[in-house]
């Protein structure tokens, strides 16, 4: 019995999404993936919301907002492309070198930042802010404010982003580390013990500082993951970035990560976040199939209205229960 509520939970969701996205398309004539090229473009968008959301999801649940994640996939995306074009050329296992030296990149400056903000001692929503206009600063410099294309396109990428595969085995690779790293290490029982009581899991001898800049370095590589997926998905990279211009990669894990939340009390909250990029790359599709109909500012207002009805839903979720339920004779 409790093995099939938590699948029926777990996947209660996703079916939802999916079978109202379908009768919508099917209903004005249209296919949510009516190709390979948007069922691969499906599977790697599903990676970047999955990681993304993860990377989000770690330090905010101690109570450290980042803004600086979307500046640090940015930032290591130029440095991995202009390193990666100089040693390869954009020859054969360009793609694979850029991704390798994205998750280096990523992790050094999760490193920077995470040892700003144990130096300093300050809020970290304010040491994220500083780092953020660092970031943005350094890639404007590097790029002269121009995007980055000709080190992006070549075979090896277009391969990478023409097949489903590499997306999904990266996927599997980021939720089986994460899970393990989380839930089966002694990091990751010390990351739960502070979430839970910090002050207690101290004077019982956790390390506060080491655990919270292993999470910023675990941060900073899931984002440099996100950051070649988004350079695969779009072949460029905007180095012009400027005033929290980058920003806008972070929100996009906004919804995904309370929805996985809410996914996660049934099974995991990281494959909850897998069964939460699922719907979001769902109707990243759907938006793709209806593009002549929906423009880019109303795809916007949609996805800020399902987050708000989402947390309305969650803040209400007692009281809703409440009234639904029979009430007992």
């Amino acid at each position: 019995m409790k093995t099939s509520k938590k699948i029926i939970g777990t996947l209660a969701i996703p079916v939802i999404v999916a079978a109202i996205l379908l009768i919508l398309c099917a209903a004005s004539g249209k296919s949510m993936i009516s190709s390979r090229t948007s069922f691969n473009y499906f599977v790697l968008y599903a990676a970047i919301v999955m990681i993304t959301t993860m990377a989000l999801s770690i330090n905010l649940g101690s109570g450290r907002f980042d803004f600086s994640l979307g500046a640090m996939a940015v930032l290591a995306s130029v440095l991995s492309a202009k390193l990666s074009y100089a040693l390869l050329s954009g020859g054969a296992g360009s793609a694979v070198l850029m991704l390798c030296l994205n998750i280096v990149f990523g992790a050094l400056l999760g490193l920077a930042s995470g040892a700003l903000y144990v130096t300093l001692r300050i809020p970290p929503i304010i040491t994220s802010l500083g780092v953020t206009l660092i970031y943005e600063g350094i890639t404007f410099t590097i790029t002269g404010g121009k995007y980055v294309m000709n080190e992006v396109r070549n075979a090896s990428m277009t391969a990478f982003a023409g097949n489903w595969y590499w997306p999904l085995l990266i996927i599997a690779v980021v939720l089986a580390l994460i899970v393990y790293l989380f839930d089966h290490t002694r990091f990751g029982y010390d990351y739960k013990a502070l979430q839970s009581g910090q002050k207690v899991a101290v004077n019982t001898g956790i390390r506060e500082v080491p655990n919270a800049i292993w999470c910023y370095v675990i941060c900073g590589a899931l984002m440099g993951i996100v950051g070649f997926l988004n350079v695969a998905r779009s072949s460029n990279i905007n180095g012009g970035s400027l005033n929290f211009g980058s920003i806008g990669i972070m929100f996009t894990a906004f919804l995904p990560m309370f929805i996985g939340g809410y996914i996660g009390r049934f099974s995991n909250d990281k494959l909850g976040y897998l069964m939460a990029a699922l719907c979001m790359s769902m109707l990243n599709s759907t938006f793709a199939a209806f593009s002549n109909e929906i423009s880019a500012s109303a795809q916007s207002i949609i996805n800020a209205v399902l987050l708000v009805v989402f947390l309305i839903y969650l803040n209400n979720e007692g009281l809703l229960k409440k009234i639904l339920s029979p009430k007992k004779a």
